[in-house]
Formats: structure tokens, sequence, C-alpha cells
């Protein structure tokens, strides 16, 4: 029998630790008793409810998009602008972005709608890399890659914030333009062009080619393609790993 909030994890609304504070906060009903105990079991007959509505285990689905330039990463827009959805059949328009890509980028997009998924993905404790190819003008610098891998201050909707560690990898280097492969750790709005900005460049263009273990392979632009159950292992998998490493570091530490 699954704990409740795994159990709830399952239809995909949130993630086991938003499913705790929806237990705690009185929000969840087994049958006809309302359950505030984080360690109850769910028996196969149960109905779980949340808010009043009856939820149920779905099929976990997990894709891979390549984005083109031109649209937003989200389902709704209030500016009426393209998103990515414009683009993705209908029948899979439950799945939710793991991560976002700024109007103006392309690349990797992974969708699913596995909460507890998307909450590992994107969790600033975890660090899952990403990997982008971006273009600049002007000359990318050793001394530019030591700031990147320092931190670099930028203004965020929050106010002036460091960044954690980036590392580049100088792909082509010239005096007109540079193109640099990039790692981030983190995930601020618009973190690599406000980190070029501050160091004087101007993105010319920028594609997120790798998230975690998955890449654009196969991939034709505007494409969205099922991952391979064998690929959701093993991301899942290195996932398992990184928490892990994390975990061991917190007692060292």
């Amino acid at each position: 029998m699954p704990r409740l909030n795994k159990y709830i994890a399952s239809t995909g609304i949130c993630s086991r630790r938003k499913a705790d504070e929806l237990i705690l906060a009185g929000r969840v009903r087994v049958n006809d008793q309302k359950v505030e105990l984080l360690g109850f079991h769910v028996r196969e007959k149960d109905k779980v409810y949340i808010d009043g509505k009856l939820v149920k285990p779905q099929k976990l689905d997990y894709y891979k998009f390549y984005k083109p330039a031109g649209y937003i990463t989200t389902a709704d827009d209030e500016k009426n602008r393209k998103t990515i959805y414009d683009l993705i059949p209908e029948e899979l328009h439950h799945l939710k972005p793991v991560g976002r890509l700024d109007k103006d980028s392309t690349g990797l997009i992974i969708l699913t709608n596995d909460g507890e998924f998307i909450n590992e993905m994107t969790h600033p404790s975890i660090k899952v890399p990403k990997v982008y190819l971006v273009h600049i003008d002007g000359r990318f610098t050793a001394e530019n890659a030591e700031k990147m891998l320092n931190g670099i201050v930028i203004e965020t909707d929050s106010g002036e914030k460091k960044t954690a560690y980036a590392e580049t990898l100088p792909i082509e280097v010239n005096s007109k333009s540079s193109e640099i492969q990039v790692v981030l750790y983190q995930g601020i709005n618009r973190q690599i062009r406000k980190m070029f900005a501050k160091l004087g460049f101007e993105v010319k263009s920028l594609k997120r080619i790798q998230h975690a273990t998955l890449t654009l392979e196969g991939l034709k632009r505007g494409q969205i393609k099922a991952i391979k159950p064998k690929q959701v292992k093993e991301l899942k998998g290195y996932i398992a790993k990184i928490k892990r490493e994390y975990a061991q570091n917190s007692n060292n530490g």
C-alpha cells in the first residue's frame, strides 16, 4: 500500500513534498475521512480527494521537444504570444515543461505529467546540469571564463543575486564573435543573457543542447518525441545519483 503523499504525487498534480503540505493543511480526504497524518497508507479501494475533487494515479508520460525561437514556454499567455503548445499536439497539452527557455532561445525542453520528477529536476539543491551553445559578439577570454566560474552578480525578480558557478568551453573564438559551450547548474530567468551582458557581450543566439542525460539527438526543430523507457530509467538513475552525492556532501559538511 503506497503512502498517501506518494499516491498524490502519482496523480501528477504535485511532488511528494507538496503533497505533504496539502495533507497537513487539511485539504486531503480519503473516502469520507479528512487525513492529516503524513504516514497514512492508501488501500486499493480507497478514493482520494483534494479540495473535494477526486484524484487518481495516471500514466506518466515523458517527452522531449526542440523549441524554436519565437515561442514562449507556457500554456497560456495574457499577451496572446505564441507558445510551445501551439506546436504540440492537443493530446499532449496535459504535459508540463521541466524548466523554461525564453522566447528568443531554442533547444531542448523536457515535458512530463510527473510532478515528482519535475520537482527533482528543477530543485535548486540538486543542481542538475543544463548545457547550452551560446554565440556572442566579441572575443571571449580566459578572464571572462574565470568570472563565469566564480559567479556574477545579476539582477533577478527578487533583486540582485550572485549566480552559481557556470562552466564554459570555448568552441570557436575570434575578434568579432565567439561560440561557447556553457553548463549551468541553476535556473534564473534569462541567466545566461544577463551574465554575458555583465561581461559586456550581447548574446546573438542561445540553444540548450542537453538537460541531464538527454540531448537533442533525433529531433528536428519544432518536433516532439516520446522519451524511450530506457532513457527515462537512465535519467532517473542519474538524478538519484546526484541526490545521493548531495546528501553525502551535506552530511560531511
